[in-house]
């Protein structure tokens, strides 16, 4: 899989997208130490150990580089940056149940935004699956002969 690159000089505003959710009391907010063990066991439960592995390494971080949808106490979704490399956006999934409702693309906003506060320019989404949504919701690029990238030595046990 390929990675994309996005220009965070030129990001959507996702405000309106926040409310709506909000107005459905679904709250898009940056993960807490508290969260780890509960976030953890769910990215492992539904999307294996190697996924695990990164969003570990984002609770080292101050602030936390995880973003976390949620409902009544009810994670919904996360997304990640800065994971397995400084200016990677991912690991990020999204509830079969929330899907196509503007969770994922509020998780990826939110996200790119933290990372242009934090002083980066652009951002690299490594080893993509759905290219169609980030080039829909962030105008993100595909990187010609980035495959298989970061990715590379990759164990995957």
């Amino acid at each position: 899989m390929a990675d994309m690159l996005v220009n965070l000089y030129d990001l959507p505003d996702c405000d309106d997208l926040i409310r709506r959710l909000e107005g459905e009391g679904i709250n898009i907010r940056r993960a807490m130490a508290p969260d780890l063990y509960g976030i953890l066991d769910y990215v492992e439960k539904n999307f294996g150990t190697s996924w695990k592995g990164e969003c570990t390494v984002c609770f080292s971080h101050q602030p936390v580089s995880c973003l976390v949808a949620e409902k009544g106490g009810k994670l919904l979704g996360f997304a990640c940056y800065d994971a397995t490399m400084r200016d990677f956006f991912g690991p990020t999934a999204v509830d079969e149940s929330c899907r196509g409702k503007g969770v994922g693309a509020a998780l990826l906003l939110s996200a790119l935004w933290s990372m242009r506060d934090e002083g980066y320019a652009y951002a690299i989404i490594g080893g993509v699956g759905p290219a169609a949504f980030y080039e829909k919701v962030c105008g993100a690029k595909m990187i010609e002969g980035s495959t298989p990238g970061a990715y590379r030595d990759f164990i995957g046990l």
